[in-house]
């Protein structure tokens, strides 16, 4: 199949969507599928095969985010001459609203992968207000109403996907997980490249640094159970806008010495840092799957999770780590205690379960019920299929995008503007 999967966030950005978008990419490629994927520019680019870049707004907002321009010159024609069997797009705006506009206007099935619980980034945006959440829930919802198939990442999401009203069938396909990869990591060269002790307990987390991540929760968690366990460290790999939140805790604690931060890792060390890992310690509530988990579960790890939808799919209590429904950072902390205490007295069986856990989430696995919903949706909608040289409707299915565009974004604003109305 001709795959065209369009991302407000692709590489070199390191973040669960873009992420997500190059693991199918490539176990797409791998299975003999074309994919092409539509993404921001960022400087000093060099070419990708079957990677087409637009024109973006760099660090929006003092975000590490960058943010694709809605009409890319000579899409169109990439597009034509790559002739796609379905569109795929990972957000309901921006380079999402081109995915609609490119489906309509080449008559092929549009996939929407609600990756993101939106009303938890409007933080970014300088007006964000209660009114600002209501617009984007409202936009997200009547975009998915617009695709032929919507993915969820999990069954909490899809839940509350059709909680929300949409009514395009919803499937769930999780990003999936190399498992092999993250299973071969050393780790006693990352101890010895983090200067760890070879006896130490380390707790360690992998992630976006950022407000959203609840990261200051965490470190605050973690500083207290550190305070009472002196051969205990944290060991961080990421980076983000949050990284002061991260630190301050360990630095009110004097505890700075024991807080390891690695930056971005990727491949072998990536691998590697996991491994050099006891425990995995993850406080987010915003997250719509648990793909760093089942990252973490791949090598060994228990998980200390908050209850939120993505944990509550990989995280199950007691057997393959702790989920916490309270939000405390002694309860946090105390789970963590938990965790170091069975590892010492039945740590093979803790790590088994994780592993077990992962495989359950294998990126093949994954990627080829994605192939099965394309499929599937290719077939059913074959005998409305108009040849793409019929350029009367080309320009006739791309005025019905606009007026879709239009509806959805205008519904949208007169919702948010109906909450604002409402009395208290």
């Amino acid at each position: 199949m001709n795959i065209a999967l369009f991302t407000n966030t692709f590489t070199p950005h390191v973040g669960g969507v873009a992420r997500s978008v190059a693991a199918f990419r490539d176990e797409f490629r791998r299975a003999g599928h074309r994919t092409l994927v539509v993404a921001p520019t960022f400087p000093a680019m060099p070419p990708e095969e079957d990677v087409v870049r637009v024109p973006a707004l760099q660090n929006f907002n003092a975000s590490d985010f960058s943010v694709a321009l809605p009409l890319p010159k000579g899409l169109n024609a990439t597009l034509e001459a790559f002739k796609p069997d379905v569109i795929h797009a990972q957000h309901p705006f921006l380079l999402g609203m081109t995915a609609l506009r490119a489906a309509r206007t080449f008559a092929v099935p549009l996939v929407f992968t609600h990756h993101t619980r939106y009303e938890e980034y409007t933080h970014y945006v300088p007006v964000d207000s209660p009114a600002l959440n209501t617009f984007v829930i409202e936009l997200a919802t009547r975009y998915a109403n617009l695709a032929d198939r919507v993915i969820a990442p999990s069954e909490s999401i899809r839940d509350l996907l059709v909680e929300r009203g949409v009514t395009s069938p919803v499937q769930v396909i999780p990003t999936g997980v190399y498992v092999e990869h993250f299973a071969r990591g050393n780790r006693e060269a990352a101890r010895r490249r983090w200067c760890l002790p070879a006896g130490a307990f380390v707790v360690g987390h992998m992630g976006r640094l950022a407000e959203e991540k609840n990261i200051g929760f965490l470190a605050a968690a973690v500083a207290g159970f550190l305070a009472r366990d002196e051969g205990a460290y944290f060991l961080v790999v990421g980076s983000g806008d949050a990284e002061d939140a991260l630190c301050a805790p360990f630095r009110a604690a004097g505890l700075e010495n024991r807080l390891l931060c690695c930056g971005v890792l990727e491949g072998q060390a990536l691998a590697d840092a996991l491994n050099a890992m006891d425990v995995f310690a993850f406080a987010s509530q915003s997250e719509t799957q648990g793909m760093v988990l089942t990252e973490a579960m791949a090598a060994g790890l228990p998980v200390v999770a908050l209850d939120a939808p993505g944990a509550r799919e990989v995280v199950r209590d007691g057997e393959n780590g702790r989920l916490l429904t309270q939000a405390e950072q002694s309860v946090f902390a105390d789970a963590l205690r938990w965790v170091q205490a069975r590892l010492e007295t039945n740590g093979d069986a803790l790590a088994g379960c994780a592993r077990a856990t992962a495989e359950a989430f294998s990126m093949k696995r994954s990627a080829d019920k994605a192939i099965a919903c394309y499929r599937e949706l290719h077939r059913s909608s074959g005998a409305e299929r108009v040849e793409q040289e019929d350029l009367w409707h080309q320009v006739r299915n791309r005025i019905r995008a606009e007026l879709e565009i239009l509806g959805s974004l205008t519904a949208a604003g007169d919702e948010a503007l109906e909450g604002l109305q409402k009395p208290e």
